[in-house]
């Protein structure tokens, strides 16, 4: 049985880097994203702050497995500049991020060679001036238990360190939490052995 995949990478903070090559400069812009809406909406950010600059390329990654992507030449030759920009958020295994590079050209054209490369490196300083984190990919779930199989809950979440999102004690118990999917089988087990205790899965969405 293959493994369970149940981490992605993605950065914290908004980074910059920067590229120049015969008179262009090539300014990099990375943002943390979790939608598209977050995507046009820095993209039309940027192209106010830089409404001089002659290209916005643009590439982006979503999802918990990277699968939602796309990006933008705006204008360059056809795959000289966004498909570079997008090779570096897969180089470096991002997802839920976007990189803007705008290009202040210097009067010499640089090739489809040249501009790959410009991209590339202008893409890859942004994200190397980065902080790059790891998350967890999690299912989230609700019990219901009484008082007497508290210490027996908190154990099992304990023992396949799920976190507590909430905890409410009143006549009953009743908590939500949160567990990374590799442990998320073995955990619904070990609490299943108790009868008195209700699961119930939560949408994460």
């Amino acid at each position: 049985m293959p493994d369970i995949i149940d981490t992605y990478k993605t950065i914290v903070s908004n980074s910059e880097g920067f590229y120049s090559e015969k008179g262009s400069k090539f300014i990099s812009l990375a943002f943390p994203v979790r939608t598209e809406d977050e995507v046009r909406e820095n993209l039309q950010a940027v192209k106010k702050k830089y409404y001089d600059a002659r290209h916005h390329v643009y590439a982006f990654v979503l999802g918990d497995y990277g699968d939602t992507y796309r990006c933008s030449d705006d204008g360059e030759p056809s795959n000289s500049s966004g498909m570079p920009v997008l090779g570096q958020l897969r180089s470096f295994g991002l997802t839920y991020t976007m990189i803007v590079v705008v290009r202040y050209f210097g009067g010499t054209k640089l090739g489809i060679p040249g501009l790959i490369n410009a991209y590339r490196t202008a893409a890859a300083d942004a994200l190397n001036n980065a902080q790059i984190v790891e998350e967890t990919i999690d299912a989230s779930y609700s019990l219901t238990f009484t008082y007497d199989e508290v210490n027996f809950v908190m154990k099992c979440l304990k023992d396949f360190d799920a976190k507590i999102v909430a905890q409410y004690f009143t006549e009953d118990c009743r908590l939500e939490f949160m567990v990374k999917l590799s442990a998320e089988a073995p955990l619904v087990e070990a609490l299943s052995k108790n009868y008195k205790v209700g699961i119930n899965k939560m949408d994460n969405g």
